[in-house]
């Protein structure tokens, strides 16, 4: 009941009034991105897909919470938001972990702390085994490993990309990971489908969905990765037994597990702000 009551509150403002932001050039797609707070820490945030920035971490408190003590930069990937919408498969996948890369290029940060949701958590994950010296944390939250190599979900991408082109809209892409999952809410399906149908450009996320498996990692490269990362994800979460699959096999990972949270209520939840913040504040590597 008490993630409903922020759901409330969060409906009586306008989540489409975000405010504009910077732009620069990864690999010729104009990209947006907004800079606020300052401290010793930055950390660089990235979104679900078919919301933006501002949707995922501005609307519900969570960017502003992270900018009382440190650098907040929240990027709009390319596909989303504010920032450029192409209509190419190959201008997705492991790409949208380059541009995090251009990003820190752009702002000339050495390295940065990178917390993702969802969609942005697997790039998240992806970028900290690609190019972990750009990074001193991962935080992948709502998200985790083993859903992007999974042959059901694989198997369903193209009639997500074709439903999308045809603009009949989708439910979330975490429903095809398996019937022995706990499947998302009502009020999550309906939030996807509007978002997909309604709010965003349909060609351009057909495009990305498409190219989800560039950002699957194996068992190998998970195990490589020597970098802090934190694991929250909520209980009733369907993508928590992705987070499962990361247990043991990362050498530094601290999780959390938001009670009786699902996906779209685990980003109202304050715990995550706090155990986000608490993480990157007490997270140290040589710049």
């Amino acid at each position: 009941m008490r993630h409903w009551k922020r759901v409330a509150r969060a409906l009586a403002s306008s989540p489409w009034q975000r405010p504009a932001g910077n732009d620069f050039y990864s690999e010729g797609v104009r990209l947006s991105y907004t800079d606020e707070g300052e401290g010793p820490q930055t950390v660089v945030l990235i979104h679900g897909f078919a919301v933006n920035s501002w949707l995922n971490w501005g609307w519900v408190g969570i960017s502003g919470a992270l900018a009382r003590t440190m650098r907040v930069v929240s990027l709009d990937m390319r596909g989303h938001g504010r920032s450029g919408k192409p209509h190419r498969i190959g201008a997705y996948g492991a790409t949208m972990v380059r541009d995090v890369v251009s990003l820190l290029d752009h702002l000339e940060i050495a390295r940065a702390h990178v917390a993702g949701y969802s969609l942005g958590g697997f790039v998240t994950l992806k970028l900290a085994a690609c190019s972990p010296e750009r990074l001193l944390s991962a935080s992948v939250l709502g998200a985790g490993w083993e859903g992007l190599d999974n042959p059901r979900f694989r198997e369903a991408l193209p009639q997500v990309a074709e439903a999308l082109r045809e603009g009949r809209g989708t439910g979330p892409l975490m429903a095809h990971l398996g019937n022995r999952r706990e499947q998302p809410g009502g009020l999550h399906n309906l939030w996807v489908k509007l978002l997909t149908r309604y709010a965003n450009d349909q060609h351009a996320l057909a495009c990305m969905v498409q190219a989800l498996p560039e950002l699957a990692l194996s068992e190998q490269e998970l195990r490589a990765i020597e970098l802090p990362v934190l694991s929250i994800v909520g209980e009733r979460d369907p993508l928590v037994h992705s987070m499962r699959k990361m247990q043991g096999k990362i050498a530094d990972h601290s999780v959390y597990v938001l009670a009786g949270a699902d996906h779209l209520q685990a980003t109202l939840d304050p715990a995550l702000p706090e155990h986000l913040s608490a993480f990157v504040s007490g997270t140290r590597r040589n710049r």
